[in-house]
């Protein structure tokens, strides 16, 4: 019924507890398929020990790649009829898949979304494709992360992670959403991100962590993003034009009380698309008091 992909890197003190948290999971009808990036320690070696003992599991061992690479193996390898992603630092409770799995289905749903332990509610909401891509934008209940999503297998089948950079998150998440029909979501905490500074979007949590790389690949997905859903959707044009504007203020923000080096091309970048469109963010409707105050003190 569900394929739940795993990929793991160098996680040997942290992904038996992660592999755990699926094993015991309330519904049995899943497939493990654990991808192992090239691990340097037993990680591995830890995920062949449970295959061993569990026909669910399935490890595929691989050459190192980025994050992207490692879960369109496990996309490939994948058989069930949904499919739903876990991260080798983090665990899921243990209704996590049942949840999900009773959530989509009946709604209908093409992704179901439950909360988080840093992000829980407990409310419902049963979105069409161009709500469900504001909500992620607002990134309050949920956000771009893959673990707590399910998804029906179809909208994966053309999809594909990409294959360069970092976050991959953030280059395919909205494309995902865009093409669903229904999204399901009910904020109850099922899923647990561990946050440490090993953590691929440490940068998030830790603003010390920022560096040009990282706003680089940012800054090109958001625009990427704008100008892709804008033609799609092109009623909610504005609103994505906001939220890549409200990321550019606040990188201004915090490259600028940071001291953080090296950012000044992407600096004087995002500064002037602000400046450009000055008017236009001030006067939309999602802007924050804060945003406003950024705006006068920084430009």
């Amino acid at each position: 019924m569900i394929s739940v992909i795993m990929l793991t890197y160098n996680r040997e003190a942290l992904v038996s507890r992660a592999i755990e948290s699926i094993l015991t999971q309330t519904c049995r009808d899943f497939e493990f398929v654990i991808v192992d990036n090239g691990s340097a320690d037993k990680s591995g070696e830890i995920a062949d020990a449970y295959a061993a003992k569990d026909p669910r599991v399935r490890v595929i061992h691989r050459e190192r790649g980025n994050i992207g690479a490692g879960r369109n193996t496990g996309l490939d390898a994948a058989r069930g009829e949904y499919v739903t992603f876990i991260d080798d630092d983090d665990w899921a409770e243990p209704d996590f898949l049942e949840f999900l799995l009773t959530l989509l289905e009946e709604n209908g749903a093409d992704v179901a979304i439950c909360g988080a332990a840093d992000k829980a509610f407990d409310e419902k909401k049963l979105m069409g494709p161009e709500e469900a891509l504001i909500e992620l934008m607002w990134r309050k209940k949920y956000n771009m992360a893959f673990p707590t999503k399910l998804f029906r297998r179809e909208l994966m089948e053309t999809l594909r992670f990409p294959e360069e950079g970092s976050y991959d998150d953030i280059a395919l998440m909205y494309r995902l959403l865009a093409s669903a029909k229904r999204v399901a979501w009910h904020g109850l905490p099922k899923y647990t991100f561990y946050r440490h500074e090993g953590n691929n979007s440490a940068w998030t949590t830790n603003h010390q962590l920022l560096n040009a790389a990282t706003l680089d690949e940012y800054l090109y997905a958001y625009r990427t993003r704008t100008e892709w859903l804008s033609g799609l959707f092109p009623a909610s044009a504005p609103a994505f034009r906001y939220f890549e504007w409200s990321f550019m203020i606040s990188m201004v923000e915090k490259v600028t009380r940071l001291g953080i080096p090296g950012c000044e091309a992407q600096m004087a970048a995002m500064k002037s698309e602000l400046s450009g469109h000055r008017e236009d963010f001030l006067n939309a409707p999602e802007i924050l008091d804060f945003e406003r105050e950024w705006m006068e003190e920084y430009l």
